[in-house]
């Protein structure tokens, strides 16, 4: 047994039962009576006439069970170790006092700093850079060196 929708007023329609009116474009609507008819020829719309399931619906009459609310979940933060660094270790560095952190922090950048100037003395006691041997950042990388252009 097929049971239709009314175009109109959104009702099952049995068979046997309702009207088939087919519109001069070839697109067919199917009524439950002769009123849902009419109404649908004078262009009334459905969600203006109470009667109608679109009415209905779009007003929530006739909702007989309240819908319980979807309850979201929580996201849980979890934390996890860093490759080449355990949990403990990073807990460990989050629960130090901004102080300490600043004085590690101190310390890396003087040794930093000494270690630079060191590779510098030595560089210049090692005389510096021969200017006959300057090499480009491409040939650094491990480009060929350009050929040298040929005069006529």
């Amino acid at each position: 047994m097929k049971v239709e929708l009314c175009a109109f007023s959104g009702k099952k329609i049995y068979p046997g039962h309702g009207r088939l009116y087919v519109r001069t474009d070839n697109r067919s609507f199917r009524f439950v009576d002769s009123k849902c008819l009419s109404l649908f020829l004078q262009r009334k719309k459905p969600s203006k006439i109470h009667w109608t399931i679109v009415f209905r619906r779009m007003h929530k009459k006739g909702i007989t069970e309240e819908v319980a609310k979807k309850r979201t979940r929580k996201t849980v933060k979890v934390q996890r170790s860093i490759v080449g660094v355990s949990l403990e270790k990073i807990t460990a560095l989050r629960n130090e006092k901004p102080e300490i952190r600043a004085a590690a922090r101190e310390k890396a950048i003087k040794d930093a700093k000494a270690k630079k100037e060191k590779s510098k003395a030595e560089k210049k006691a090692a005389g510096g850079t021969n200017p006959n041997n300057k090499i480009s950042k491409q040939q650094a990388k491990g480009a060929r060196p350009a050929v040298a252009a040929k005069s006529r």
